[in-house]
């Protein structure tokens, strides 16, 4: 801790007794120390720390792409079709702070359409973390979040009947 209160401006660290809030900056400071000092998830543009292992099951989803693959990155490998853009698919949607496998927000507009029956639950750790999601395609929104993560998940057609099938 001294440490950091060393760190602080000349200005604070001239007169801390009379600083309003000086104990919130400190603890400021040990928090960034903190966060610096631990590996985290990756940040925009950062590689993902090694050890990303997921596993996608996959059903209805028709064409051959019904089953379970696993998917090892840095490096690519695993069972999965396409493990370089399976990889690619999730980093791209990995952001400091965020969940790339979030569900979409319970107050989210979706629109009323019907995707098909696919379904797909993926498990394992991404960025240090458990992952544990499941997808369908069940209306817009849902259908949305399984074509970002294509090709970890597969590509899939409009569902029979629906507009443009």
């Amino acid at each position: 801790m001294t440490a950091q209160s060393s760190a602080l401006p000349s200005s604070l660290s001239a007169s801390r007794s009379s600083v309003p809030g000086r104990r919130c900056l400190v603890a400021l400071a040990a928090v960034l120390a903190s966060l610096a000092a631990s590996p985290s998830p990756a940040r925009a543009g950062e590689p993902v720390p090694h050890g990303d292992r997921l596993t996608v099951t996959v059903r209805d989803a028709g064409g051959g792409a019904d089953g379970t693959y696993e998917v090892r990155c840095r490096p690519s490998g695993g069972t999965h079709p396409d493990p370089d853009g399976a990889c690619g698919a999730v980093e791209l949607r990995t952001r400091w702070g965020r969940d790339a496998f979030a569900p979409a927000p319970r107050d989210t507009v979706c629109t009323m359409q019907y995707g098909g029956p696919a379904t797909a639950r993926i498990t394992g750790t991404w960025a240090g973390r458990p992952v544990d999601a499941t997808y369908d395609r069940t209306n817009g929104c849902a259908i949305e979040r399984w074509d970002r993560l294509v090709p970890l998940l597969p590509e899939v057609g409009p569902a029979p009947g629906a507009p443009g099938a």
